[in-house]
């Protein structure tokens, strides 16, 4: 069942959109920032809410790369893996986060504190190598100034 505060925001943003069924990928998002992932029982409830079948919700879940299907940590570590990043160091970048979480790609800490997954793009090639942790950009990255960044995220 969605909850009552997911129903809420949900029915916000639906406010938005000429048809209930255009706010699918909003309620995936919403129910995404308050559960971390979309499990079956989740497709099913926004289905149930949004009179959507569950086939179209679901589509649209695996087709965006940043709605989550399988439980991920608190926070996700998104990793440029774009032509830029590799030409500038993202080798040695992804092997320091490796080694310095203890994962690989598309792994959790035990702790459930990170999951790291590569991404296609981040759009910020004059910073490159670049990483997302949850939403924020992180830029220009050595293994120092990685160290930093993840002691932010509890």
């Amino acid at each position: 069942m969605l909850s009552e505060q997911e129903k809420k925001e949900i029915e916000e943003e639906l406010a938005h959109y000429p048809r209930r069924d255009a706010g699918g990928l909003e309620a995936l998002r919403i129910v995404q920032r308050h559960r971390r992932w979309i499990s079956d029982e989740a497709v099913q409830d926004i289905s149930d809410h949004l009179e959507m079948s569950t086939h179209q919700i679901d589509s649209l879940a695996t087709f965006y790369n940043l709605i989550f299907r399988k439980p991920v940590g608190r926070h996700v570590i998104l990793l440029c893996d774009s032509i830029t990043c590799w030409v500038k160091g993202y080798d040695n970048i992804l092997a320091f986060i490796q080694d310095h979480l203890d994962i690989g790609l598309g792994e959790t800490t035990p702790d459930d504190r990170f999951t790291l997954l590569p991404a296609p793009c981040l759009g910020a090639c004059d910073r490159a190598p670049v990483m997302m942790v949850d939403e924020d950009l992180h830029g220009n990255l050595t293994p120092d100034k990685i160290k930093g960044i993840l002691a932010q995220y509890t």
